[in-house]
């Protein structure tokens, strides 16, 4: 979320299909038309087809899947699920993708998506949406790595707008107060559960060490090496050699969870409790009396934590969605159809 994924696909699959019923009760009319059997006829192939390329593309860059998870939820919370986040900037328009906290948005995941583009373009041209095979490339992403598979239902169109100004305020900040976290969240229509499921993707990725240098620098006025007391001592010290550039190189980062940063698994929730958090906005989930009842259960029970991660990315990723008329499919997923050549 912040700059700040072979799973159990049948067991999970099973848990995910009550949410996907209910879901289609209560979302928009728009989000109700979609459906898992979208392309069924038009391009059986689709999801073989984004599972090849994401595959081999995350073997040759293990961050992909991070990266990718990150992207799909900067996409959703900014205007709804239309892959506007991967346009390009134009000399009329400043795109999504280049606002500040979108800037570190990882490179592997827009190539990823970008590549499995390419591929359907080829099977199925003018078919599939940019915005659904980013939705798709993430989930079987999150399964690569251990996580959860979950049902996508598809027929997304991809959004005929992005704009850099649309992006302050709908996208969480790692100094974030837990009031203002459940606040922002709230107004997109998201429980305080589902907030912490979707703060389990932490348990992959990496944060750069300005976003959370104040709880390791100067915490305290004129002790340049005072940490924040919640955190674990000796990770604190870790982290200060680690970032102790970073003022120099703002590139310098460290994983979100130092345990198993290559495993989607439930161990962020294990690392708040014991000091090891990251960011502020991460230790604020166990520090509240809304979030730690939550962090403790999926701190306790990885399998709770699996099932409401996917019934919350089943959720996110039907945020805002166009259909029909309200978007296009793109030739290319960085330009809008008007303006490819």
């Amino acid at each position: 979320m912040a700059s700040h994924l072979l799973g159990q696909p049948r067991c999970v699959l099973v848990a995910a299909a009550p949410a996907l019923l209910f879901l289609s009760l209560v979302v928009p009319f728009s989000a109700a038309k979609l459906t898992t059997g979208y392309y069924r006829k038009s391009c059986p192939s689709v999801e073989q087809i984004v599972s090849d390329v994401v595959t081999n593309k995350q073997i040759g860059s293990p961050t992909t899947a991070a990266g990718a998870l990150r992207l799909f939820f900067h996409d959703c919370f900014v205007g709804g699920c239309d892959a506007s986040v991967l346009i390009s900037t134009n000399a009329f328009n400043r795109a999504e993708r280049d606002a500040d906290i979108n800037l570190s948005l990882p490179g592997d995941a827009f190539d990823a998506v970008v590549r499995a583009k390419t591929a359907l373009e080829l099977r199925c041209p003018g078919t599939v949406s940019c915005a659904d095979i980013l939705a798709l490339a993430t989930r079987d992403l999150v399964s690569m790595l251990g996580g959860p598979f979950y049902a996508v239902p598809l027929g997304r169109k991809d959004g005929l707008a992005s704009h850099a100004a649309s992006v302050e305020g709908n996208l969480p900040r790692p100094n974030m107060t837990m009031d203002a976290m459940i606040a922002l969240f709230a107004a997109k229509g998201f429980t305080e559960q589902e907030m912490v499921a979707l703060a389990g993707a932490h348990t992959v990725g990496f944060s750069h060490c300005k976003e959370f240098a104040a709880r390791i620098f100067r915490y305290k006025a004129g002790e340049p090496s005072a940490f924040d007391p919640s955190m674990d001592p000796r990770f604190a010290q870790a982290l200060q050699k680690a970032c102790a550039k970073y003022l120099e190189d703002d590139t310098i980062a460290t994983f979100n969870d130092v345990m198993t940063p290559g495993k989607f698994d439930n161990m962020y929730y294990l690392n708040l409790k014991r000091g090891l958090g990251l960011l502020a906005s991460d230790h604020a989930l166990v520090a509240d009396r809304r979030t730690k009842p939550l962090v403790d259960l999926y701190a306790g029970n990885q399998s709770a934590f699996f099932r409401d991660f996917s019934r919350a990315m089943l959720k996110l990723g039907l945020v805002g969605v166009k259909t029909g008329r309200k978007g296009e499919v793109r030739r290319r997923c960085h330009d809008f159809n008007n303006l490819s050549t």
